[in-house]
């Protein structure tokens, strides 16, 4: 079950919107462009004419790297939720388009996978390293591109209420109550190796601040590390102080989340495109987060969540937040090598070994055969490029 992105933070009393938001350019209305394909040729690569790529919730900083893909000329489409242009390698046309989804509320929750199978057109997906086991049979898919190092899913406590509380495990020593969205496998996983207690997880989490706010932080709560800490204390009024958290991947739950994925035929059928298009990727998501791309794209978030309009509340403050969270944290890091975007095949081992037996309890049928290395391939990243 898809869990990671169902976090409508929608706080009562907010400004939607807190400023009027201006476009990077005028988006263009024409069908074509007049741009001259610069160095890289994906259209010669054999690429699809529009790359259409599904992510998993709202436009949000996160997705920075792909919306950095984007260059002056753009077309918005507010009923369908989506943004198309051309397609820009730092700058230069590549000869294809392409066409981000917005996921979430935009899709009716549907999973990115579940997406993507729906309609052939969607060329790849955000699938989290848990979900592509969970769905090996019904919603196959292969990871090409990771663009987030570490999860940004975190578990958090009140400081004032908690102060001897650093940890997860912590959280397990004190028996505070945490309140989690239902179906969480990496709360079976904590829960099953003792970090938790099953009496310990209140499972009717909702999205909203007004249980942590009325019980004055004596529960903790799942959230996002690069947004619900700033949201609690500079927008959730009633709140209004710090929260301390701690990933579930620094406890131990090491997933790949949103992993840019295809459809396990498409690995062979397009490798020259993905050999053209990951390294594009990759240079788009160092370009952001050196700050080359950094205002243009934030401006553009901010434009496509006014327009898409879901009731999501978005600020500017709040992507500057998990802009400097996403570094700090190492949410944005290199892989195992001074390599941005590739896997760490020991960590997907890893990931793979805890949750096959959560998965056999719960009876989730698991392809026959299936294998670590069936997830991700390394094949399409360029090793030369990476953060500095």
């Amino acid at each position: 079950m898809r869990i990671t992105r169902t976090r409508a933070i929608v706080v009562a009393g907010l400004v939607a919107g807190s400023m009027a938001l201006t476009a990077c350019s005028t988006p263009t209305e024409d069908e074509g462009t007049d741009l001259t394909i610069g160095s890289i040729d994906l259209a010669a690569a054999g690429c699809p004419a529009d790359i259409k790529i599904q992510t998993d919730w709202n436009p949000e900083a996160e997705h920075g790297h792909l919306y950095s893909l984007l260059g002056d000329e753009y077309k918005i489409d507010d009923s369908n939720k989506t943004v198309t242009g051309p397609l820009m390698a730092s700058g230069e046309y590549t000869g294809v388009d392409v066409t981000i989804l917005a996921g979430g509320p935009a899709v009716g929750f549907a999973q990115p996978n579940a997406q993507l199978y729906s309609d052939d057109s969607i060329f790849m997906a955000y699938v989290g390293t848990d979900e592509a086991i969970a769905h090996s049979v019904d919603l196959p898919t292969v990871s090409v591109f990771q663009p987030l190092e570490k999860d940004p899913q975190m578990i958090m406590w009140d400081p004032e209420t908690y102060p001897d509380v650093k940890s997860i495990a912590d959280l397990g020593e004190a028996g505070a109550t945490i309140r989690v969205f239902p179906g969480g496998v990496y709360i079976d996983y904590f829960v099953g190796t003792g970090v938790l207690k099953a009496e310990q997880i209140d499972s009717t989490y909702d999205g909203q601040p007004a249980v942590f706010v009325s019980e004055g932080g004596k529960v903790a709560q799942q959230g996002f590390a690069s947004a619900e800490p700033y949201i609690y204390k500079n927008e959730v009024t009633e709140w209004g102080k710090d929260v301390e958290y701690q990933l579930i991947n620094d406890a131990g739950y090491p997933k790949y989340a949103a992993s840019v994925s295809v459809r396990p035929e498409d690995v062979e059928e397009y490798s020259e495109c993905l050999t053209a298009l990951v390294p594009v990727m990759q240079q788009a998501e160092v370009d952001y987060y050196d700050g080359t791309t950094k205002e243009a794209t934030n401006t553009l978030i901010l434009e496509l969540v006014d327009a898409y309009d879901t009731g999501w509340v978005y600020s500017a403050d709040v992507a500057e937040y998990s802009f400097d969270t996403q570094l700090e944290d190492g949410i944005i890091a290199n892989g195992p090598d001074d390599t941005l975007g590739n896997f760490d095949v020991d960590r997907v081992k890893s990931l793979f070994d805890i949750v096959m037996p959560i998965y056999a309890t719960q009876g989730t049928e698991v392809a026959e055969g299936l294998t670590a290395e069936d997830l991700y391939t390394n094949e399409f990243v360029d090793e030369t490029i990476g953060l500095k």
